[in-house]
């Protein structure tokens, strides 16, 4: 399939719209949204997904990075908090950027690596497998992020979740829980995530419209 490049950035400022749409509405939804940062968001990465196949990972990995740039704005209040004195999320500048470029520049960049089945696997395989990949790398970069700046939550985590909280406390400490506890946090919303995802890249790519493309 041809596209002109302008037709390129039109589709891929369409998927951006898409995915912004699906997450600002999943934002105001409580039940969707973990308490400490990250939520549910029904699907909202798949856009980004298709473009990186359909249009390669260095685009896609272009597309992530703007798609990053758009969850900052969205979440704009909890990006602050983190260089503000006054909040309770207040951190060391050094340590707020790196929480900043960690958990939304690097983490929705990788987004972009979805493409890379591209002209390797069948349409399906390669979309769902590309999912996985895509999704699977965000979450590392929040358990890495959330292992280093906020395992100082693993213990009152732990302790509300009864008696499988209490043998984690009893099995690990210091770095390890801190480790587990991202683990556990943030795979609560994106393990779900990574399922539905990938369960609509099934379905939705049947369409004939989503195929690996050749800019003119």
């Amino acid at each position: 399939m041809k596209k002109t490049k302008t037709q390129r950035l039109i589709l891929t400022a369409m998927m951006l719209a898409v995915a912004t749409a699906i997450a600002l509405i999943c934002q105001v939804i409580p039940f969707l949204n973990a308490a400490f940062g990250g939520g549910f968001t029904v699907g909202s990465m798949l856009p980004i997904v298709i473009i990186a196949y359909m249009f390669g990972t260095r685009w896609g990995l272009f597309c992530g990075l703007a798609y990053s740039v758009l969850q900052m704005l969205m979440g704009y209040s909890t990006v602050s908090a983190f260089f503000m004195p006054s909040s309770d999320s207040y951190m060391v500048f050094g340590h707020a950027v790196l929480v900043v470029l960690i958990d939304y520049i690097i983490a929705y960049t990788l987004l972009g690596t979805g493409g890379i089945f591209r002209n390797r696997l069948k349409k399906i395989p390669a979309l769902c497998l590309g999912c996985v990949v895509a999704l699977s790398l965000r979450y590392l970069a929040h358990v890495i992020s959330g292992a280093i700046f906020f395992g100082t939550w693993a213990e009152w985590f732990f302790s509300e979740m009864g008696a499988f909280g209490e043998s984690i406390l009893g099995t690990f400490s210091g770095a390890s829980l801190s480790v587990v506890y991202s683990i556990c946090y943030n795979g609560m919303y994106m393990i779900p995530e990574i399922i539905v995802t990938t369960v609509l890249a099934a379905v939705i790519g049947n369409l004939p419209q989503i195929a690996p493309c050749r800019v003119e």
